[in-house]
């Protein structure tokens, strides 16, 4: 535990002082922002409260629920924080002191709050595990929905009835890789982005007007270069907490990770990396553009030091100190491989803006679909519920549940949808406790 709290520590004082000298920031809605900060236009307090009033949903909804529900760390957690301890912080050395403190602070508070609900004489750990069962399989679907979003029904619809034919194929082991079978889900998805960029470059080659590929990023790049030893080391130790299961990076990762930890079951790690490696596809336009625009990266960088953490590392490397040590090298090599390479993805995203539409879509599905998963999870979740020796559905955790989902949707979802459901379990299983404690279970 100790260690787990000095490597965290370390880390959030490294991404609060990346905000605070504006080099990194977690959240892309402050990123854009930040020139106005560094540069001097908009005072120390003002950027505070921007950030804070961008920041402060995410990290009770989706920061929260996230890790009381796969009693994993995420970066809403950590580093929505630190960027706007950063930002409060007048001097530097008390930058670092913040952010080491939230790390501290959030780790040992989370770690007892996962101890207590263990005490709990209706085991609700056991039953969030189902929270993550459809999330996969809706995943990926969110192909489908982004093409019939962009490019209309008729090519949505052909994606859709190649994904399911090459799911099934998969599936029933007709479609192998040299006699080892395919995970179905991970095929579905890959033809589905497959027909996506080839509709998106189809489109861009049929234009007649192409982006000019003006080069104004320059001086951005070299300042999101200068700051490379310091992003570096973040990505090393984001990597490497990855790489310890301690982190959880995605919203597509966290409850399959928790999952497959706690069953052993590493089988489905790479499913999860290659879902990992999609979601990280589909959120590069977003980061990049967002970073050469302000000379502001972002402090996980496009986010593959995930999958590189927890997947790539233990399979070349094994587990044990020597592969940890291998994640956070592989997780550093992989930042400088993202930043030398910045300014050429710009570029090409300037010569086929069509794929760089394609990934405002992409992420609206994601949404979509892990909302839609999200829920059915949980709901499954709650039923499982159950006191010791019942055997059955838990009915009035599902009202309760239930209930809990809709007054969120009432008050106009002051709780995103894509946490609501994640944080409605818990929730139920918290006050099924109590019933259960005051015999009306």
């Amino acid at each position: 535990m100790f260690i787990k709290l000095g490597v965290v520590a370390v880390l959030c004082a490294l991404t609060s002082l990346a905000s605070h000298y504006g080099r990194a920031v977690f959240h892309d809605g402050i990123r854009p922002i930040m020139p106005e900060y560094y540069q001097g236009r908009m005072k120390r307090a003002e950027m505070s409260s921007v950030a804070f009033g961008l920041s402060a949903g995410f990290i009770v909804s989706v920061g929260f629920a996230f890790t009381l529900s796969s009693n994993l760390l995420n970066p809403w957690l950590l580093f929505l924080p630190t960027d706007i301890l950063g930002v409060v912080a007048p001097y530097s050395w008390l930058a670092a002191v913040l952010g080491a403190g939230w790390g501290i602070g959030v780790t040992a508070f989370f770690g007892a709050l996962n101890t207590l609900f263990k005490l709990m004489p209706v085991n609700m750990l056991d039953a969030l595990g189902a929270l993550s069962s459809p999330v996969i399989a809706g995943f990926a679907l969110f192909p489908v929905l982004a093409i019939f979003s962009q490019f209309g029904w008729k090519k949505g619809a052909i994606t859709l009835v190649l994904e399911l034919i090459a799911r099934q194929l998969a599936a029933l082991k007709i479609i192998t890789v040299g006699g080892t079978p395919i995970y179905a889900e991970a095929l579905e998805m890959f033809i589905g982005v497959l027909m996506l960029i080839i509709f998106a470059i189809s489109k861009d080659m049929g234009a007649k007007d192409k982006a000019s590929g003006e080069n104004i990023f320059e001086a951005n790049t070299r300042r999101i270069f200068n700051s490379l030893p310091l992003l570096m080391v973040i990505g090393g130790l984001v990597a490497l907490i990855s790489n310890m299961k301690w982190f959880a990076g995605s919203e597509v990762d966290f409850q399959l990770l928790s999952q497959i930890y706690a069953t052993g079951n590493k089988g489905q790690l790479i499913s999860v990396a290659a879902a990992d490696f999609v979601r990280g596809l589909a959120f590069l336009p977003l980061i990049v553009t967002t970073s050469l625009a302000s000379g502001v990266y972002g402090v996980v960088g496009l986010t593959f030091v995930y999958p590189v953490g927890y997947w790539l590392a233990p399979t070349l490397f094994g587990e044990g100190f020597f592969g940890h040590i291998m994640a956070f090298v592989l997780g550093a090599l992989t930042i400088l491989a993202e930043v030398s390479a910045l300014r050429l993805v710009g570029v090409g995203l300037e010569k086929f803006p069509s794929i760089r539409e394609a990934s405002d879509n992409i992420r609206t599905s994601m949404n979509n679909v892990l909302e839609i998963a999200l829920l059915v999870g949980s709901a499954m979740a709650v039923l499982n519920m159950n006191p010791p020796g019942v055997q059955g559905q838990n009915w009035l955790a599902f009202a309760i549940f239930a209930s809990l989902y809709m007054i969120n949707e009432t008050l106009g979802r002051p709780i995103i949808r894509l946490a609501s459901s994640p944080l409605a379990a818990i929730i139920t299983g918290i006050l099924v406790n109590i019933f259960y404690l005051i015999h009306l279970m």
